[in-house]
């Protein structure tokens, strides 16, 4: 059996661990009813779509004719991902949510193989804005807008 395409095996093994991190660290919180949701509802829902996606992915690069090779190995996309998701972690307590929103948005365009200012500026204020508005407005989640809170 050939691989597809190598970044999607990985990304369907990293969809699948972080979907069984997620059920195995929200396995001690009460989990409630659909109606009565307790804490550990909805992160293991979310872990139970996100391994059951990572087996799809995984799945769906997995093929028996010998058509095409292992492509090479998309490191950009991968180390800007990942670098972007741990700064707006890390920025969104120290720097605000406004930046840190933004700061992820621009490097997760920064991942793609086309980056155009032009198109990432508008995509940022728009992003940020529907986010501002559904995460602190409309969840009134408690995080700083900015640094100087």
């Amino acid at each position: 059996m050939k691989i597809k395409s190598q970044t999607d095996l990985w990304s369907g093994i990293m969809f699948i661990g972080f979907g069984l991190l997620a059920i195995w660290i929200s396995r001690d919180y009460p989990f409630g009813t659909a109606s009565r949701m307790g804490p550990g509802f909805f992160p293991t829902w979310i872990g139970i779509i996100m391994t059951v996606l990572g087996v799809m992915i995984a799945a769906s690069c997995l093929k028996a004719e010998d058509e095409d090779k292992v492509g090479k190995w998309a490191w950009r996309p991968m180390i800007l991902m990942s670098v972007g998701f741990l700064l707006f972690g890390w920025g969104i307590d120290h720097v605000g949510f406004v930046p840190a929103s933004a700061a992820l948005v621009v490097i997760g365009a920064a991942a793609g193989t086309q980056f155009r200012w032009k198109e990432v500026i508008p995509l940022a204020i728009g992003l940020v804005i529907g986010c501002w508005a559904l995460f602190i407005k409309g969840l009134e989640l408690p995080f700083p807008l900015f640094w100087w809170r």
